[in-house]
């Protein structure tokens, strides 16, 4: 017996499948700047990798016979792949088959790579472009009644967020619950001007007066500076780089450790210059980035989140090799002082940091919490404890450099006190309840107001405080374990991943990621 004609007919459904929203659809996609959803996949993955799951899912049309006469697809793509040779699983919309709705089992898929992933505990890259199975009011008029919010899938999602990377590219516009996909990951993309986020589209909130095009509504420009999203890319090839990047920090699960690479030395070997960077006038500002990319290996530096939380550099880099977390003050936005958003970024980093095991290195220059009105309208304070809280909840070694200040609560959660951490500070540093300068009106009010010159006065306790707060004086009563070089940093890192590498742990911990 031959199966030919069942043979013949899957090869049909197959290529009915292929040709997504059809030509004239995807030919409009291609103008409107956007990849076809099937050629994103290709340029993603290894070549030949991808292996589709329900590549068969859709509406069929018959005749009177019963005979397949056409296919729409299922907007819907999943399946199973690889990026630089590590398993990953993909779930891609299709927006040129009913813009991205509900459409053709969607949901059911949508739910299924979510479980593939959890299940077979593979990172998840999620290429989100339209609604991602919330439906459409025109689904009402097919189906013939409206369906109840229900987020079926939104458990198993938690769930990978506590066991597998999780990528999510925002490629189109964006909305709903295909807008909650995109926040719900671990680390996410925009395309300048092509790719849109919103709760609810321009005609929906044109209704409550508000008229705005799709990038003045939910543009990557508002996203990634208001830390909904990650970062911004030029163009989607950009942002597939980006995503096949950070994965490779990153361990395919939970119960595996993140694979080290090869080990590259820093950009030069020449650290003297170190010994300066940091101006003697304490207001005086600096440039951070450069001291980050001098001590980790050449090039390895992936700053997350560069536009919003500004006044805290974070991200993913090596040492020897070994991928670490990485967080750094950035002197020149409010002199590095943690307000809302800085604390929100903090809690983001280390919660990946703790989740896939990985050490952190911190590079402190914390003049405290941000004051003033807007701070405390904004609740800097509950957002600062949070960030505290997560601290000592933190269970991967700590290797943290006093660069200069560190002061009041904000500077006390530069590592948990909890636990046996590398802690190091350079002669630079200057640390306290709070700085001199500011604390010398409380304390010394009255001895400065009686003073026949209370400007001279307040000169000389300045100048008999400062020498008091000399990091070598805090040395001698074990405040600080070690002050040292400048230029040795690199070496003392080097040698804190390689005595922390057999520590590296597996599998879930107490609670998962918090998006």
């Amino acid at each position: 017996m031959s199966w030919q004609k069942e043979l013949d007919e899957l090869a049909l459904r197959k290529q009915l499948a292929e040709k997504m929203g059809g030509p004239e659809k995807v030919e409009r996609h291609r103008g409107m700047g956007r990849l076809p959803v099937r050629e994103r996949i290709e340029r993603l993955v290894d070549p030949g990798s991808f292996r589709e799951v329900g590549a068969l899912t859709g509406s069929g049309e018959y005749d009177e016979h019963g005979t397949l006469v056409d296919l729409t697809p299922s907007n819907f793509l999943t399946g199973r792949a690889r990026v630089d040779g590590r398993p990953i699983v993909i779930a891609a919309d299709d927006f040129t088959v009913r813009g991205g709705a509900n459409d053709g089992a969607v949901g059911d898929k949508l739910l299924a790579s979510e479980c593939m992933a959890r299940d077979l505990r593979l990172p998840l890259i999620r290429l989100v472009d339209g609604t991602g199975g919330g439906g459409s009011v025109k689904n009402i008029e097919t189906k013939g009644y409206s369906l109840l919010p229900k987020l079926r899938m939104w458990p198993a999602m938690a769930q990978n967020l506590a066991t597998v990377p999780v990528v999510s590219l925002a490629l189109g516009s964006v909305a709903g619950l295909g807008a909650a996909r995109v926040a719900t990951s671990h680390y996410s993309v925009m395309v300048k001007n092509t790719s849109q986020l919103f709760i609810a589209g321009p005609p929906v909130v044109a209704r409550i007066g508000q008229v705005l095009d799709k990038n003045e509504l939910g543009g990557s420009n508002i996203h990634v500076r208001n830390g909904v999203v990650d970062d911004e890319v030029a163009s989607e090839e950009q942002g597939f780089e980006r995503a096949r990047r950070f994965l490779s920090y990153l361990p395919r699960s939970v119960y595996d450790t993140a694979p080290r690479a090869e080990a590259i030395p820093p950009a030069s070997s020449d650290f003297t210059w170190l010994r300066s960077v940091i101006p003697s006038e304490s207001r005086q500002v600096y440039k951070m980035r450069p001291i980050v990319e001098s001590l980790v290996d050449e090039g390895s530096f992936m700053e997350i989140g560069s536009k919003w939380g500004r006044s805290l550099i974070v991200g993913l880099a090596r040492i020897n090799g070994w991928p670490i977390a990485l967080f750094a003050s950035d002197p020149y936005y409010y002199g590095g002082a943690w307000d809302k958003q800085a604390s929100e970024k903090f809690i983001r980093m280390l919660d990946i940091a703790e989740v896939f095991h990985l050490p952190v290195i911190n590079l402190v220059d914390v003049p405290g919490f941000q004051i003033g009105l807007s701070a405390e309208k904004e609740g800097a304070m509950r957002y600062g404890v949070r960030a505290l809280t997560a601290v000592a909840q933190s269970t991967v070694p700590w290797c943290t450099f006093i660069i200069r200040k560190a002061f009041g609560v904000a500077a006390g959660g530069h590592q948990s006190d909890g636990r046996f951490n590398f802690r190091y500070a350079w002669p630079s540093a200057q640390w306290g309840s709070l700085p001199i300068e500011g604390g010398l009106e409380v304390a010394y009010k009255r001895e400065i107001e009686s003073a026949d010159d209370p400007a001279a006065k307040r000169a000389e306790i300045e100048e008999r405080v400062h020498g008091l707060t000399s990091p070598f004086r805090s040395a001698e009563a074990f405040v600080i374990e070690d002050i040292v070089d400048p230029i040795e940093s690199r070496s003392l890192l080097e040698e804190f991943v390689d005595v922390v590498a057999p520590l590296r742990g597996t599998g879930p911990r107490g609670f998962g990621f918090r998006p």
